[in-house]
């Protein structure tokens, strides 16, 4: 079974050695009953960075135990044999699922790359418990709270996570969000969120031609005017911009 970022982890070993002297590992269903317990105590660190958790995500708490309030949980107050905990058979599934897509089906891709491409936890999760995506985040906030809550969160989760390779905060999954958002006819939202956007890519001809083309849509004909000739300024020879304002009636 192949758990890149298990080897990527395998620096950490050294912390592990107080682990290793306990008794063998009990109840593996997926991993080699045999296996080694830095090793093993390598993957599950590779399962917690992967999906930003700590162990008890996963495992179940000792009966009698109650964890100090803020404080963190330590190893001995888990029963890592136990299944009471729902997300470690999930984790079982998953791990099987990742298995399969290296060993079989990546395995039989025709003209594969070498050395091979291979799925990880990372390559879903990016430290998320369970796999998003930014514009899925802010599409949620947008239904539950509106256009204004949505902008804030953006720009928050912006804040903290721009480099930490959780969330893609490129151009592409807003501009994304914007055309859903116009076709669930909300081309007010979809402008503000483009609008905000924009304040990141000040040079995006298409963030103007996607706001231009949705203000035609909503009738704000000089609004959309406005944002191609905003395109022609950043690029006199943009031809989309030109036949669209041709469109409305207006020579370049």
């Amino acid at each position: 079974m192949v758990f890149p970022l298990a080897r990527i982890a395998a620096a950490t070993l050294l912390a592990s050695s107080a682990l290793a002297a306990q008794e063998p590992p009990q109840n593996l269903q997926v991993l080699p009953k045999d296996i080694p317990r830095p090793e093993l105590t390598a993957i599950m660190r590779g399962f917690t960075q992967s999906l930003g958790v700590r162990c008890e995500f996963c495992h179940a708490m000792r009966d009698g135990v109650t964890p100090a309030p803020g404080q963190p949980i330590q190893i001995n107050q888990l029963n890592l044999p136990s299944d009471a905990n729902p997300r470690k058979n999930a984790a079982r599934f998953m791990m099987r699922m990742t298995d399969s897509l290296n060993r079989v089906v990546l395995a039989s891709l025709p003209d594969r790359r070498d050395p091979p491409v291979v799925v990880s936890c990372m390559t879903c999760h990016r430290q998320n418990p369970v796999p998003t995506t930014i514009e899925t985040v802010i599409a949620d906030v947008h239904a539950k709270s509106g256009i204004d809550s949505a902008i804030a969160r953006y720009r928050a989760l912006r804040g903290m996570d721009l480099m930490s390779g959780k969330y893609n905060f490129g151009e592409q999954p807003m501009s994304e969000l914007a055309r859903r958002l116009g076709e669930q006819g909300r081309p007010a939202d979809a402008v503000r969120l483009l609008e905000m956007t924009q304040e990141y890519f000040p040079n995006s001809a298409g963030i103007d031609l996607q706001i231009a083309e949705l203000q035609v849509a909503a009738g704000n004909r000089d609004a959309a005017i406005a944002r191609l000739r905003a395109i022609l300024t950043k690029n006199p020879n943009d031809q989309r911009a030109v036949g669209a304002l041709r469109r409305l009636g207006v020579e370049p």
